[in-house]
């Protein structure tokens, strides 16, 4: 048997095969169960609402002051109206008011005389009154007045000036002499004795650093 012959043959079942599939499929279509389209209904999301009214919104827990990691509380509502009245409107005070209400001179009088009745302060103490006595036929008060002595300026001081005292040099001539007379010595004597001579005479001079022949001293 030829090949040509095999692979035609292949061909034709493949065809045959491809055009029995879509008849087959036609037909199931044609044959099958009808399908009912159902139309399902979503649910509408309802918004959690708080006690306000308003939408809930979940808060993450936050730490606190205790330790505690948890939903803050709310703070409780503060009813900030302002009284009509002041607290001191509202509380009774028998001395405010009889100390605020106006009394004549009459009146006055008995209440400083009564004895029963609690004492007053402020503008309604009349204790320190002279009730006796009429306002025309009280003599005025007058207290002398002190004069001021005013302190005497005290007299000038005179300086009087320093006696300055002349710059005694006759030992800056005595050292330099000594000095001269070490230059005579040997080698190594000659600095102690020149240092010798310094001291004997730059020290009770205070002299150090001034002079020539002091030379200040670094120790």
């Amino acid at each position: 048997m030829s090949w040509r012959f095999i692979i035609v043959v292949l061909l034709a079942a493949a065809g045959a095969s491809a055009w029995g599939g879509l008849r087959l499929g036609d037909w199931l279509v044609a044959h099958g169960p009808e399908h009912k389209a159902v139309t399902e209904t979503l649910p509408v999301a309802v918004p959690v609402l708080d006690a306000n009214g308003k939408p809930f919104v979940a808060q993450p827990p936050q730490p606190q002051v205790n330790g505690r990691l948890s939903v803050t509380e709310p703070i409780p509502p503060v009813d900030w109206k302002i009284p009509d009245k002041s607290l001191v409107q509202l509380l009774p005070n028998g001395v405010v008011d009889l100390a605020t209400t106006t009394i004549t001179m009459d009146e006055a009088k008995q209440i400083a005389a009564s004895n029963g009745h609690q004492a007053l302060v402020g503008i309604a103490d009349v204790s320190g009154l002279d009730m006796t006595a009429s306002d025309s036929k009280r003599p005025p008060i007058t207290q002398p007045i002190q004069p001021i002595e005013a302190p005497g300026v005290p007299p000038p001081t005179t300086t009087e000036p320093r006696n300055v005292r002349p710059a005694n040099t006759a030992w800056q001539a005595s050292l330099r002499q000594e000095i001269l007379a070490c230059s005579a010595l040997s080698f190594f004597d000659r600095p102690s004795c020149a240092w010798a001579a310094r001291n004997k005479y730059c020290e009770p001079n205070n002299a150090w650093g001034k002079v020539h022949d002091c030379p200040a001293k670094n120790f």
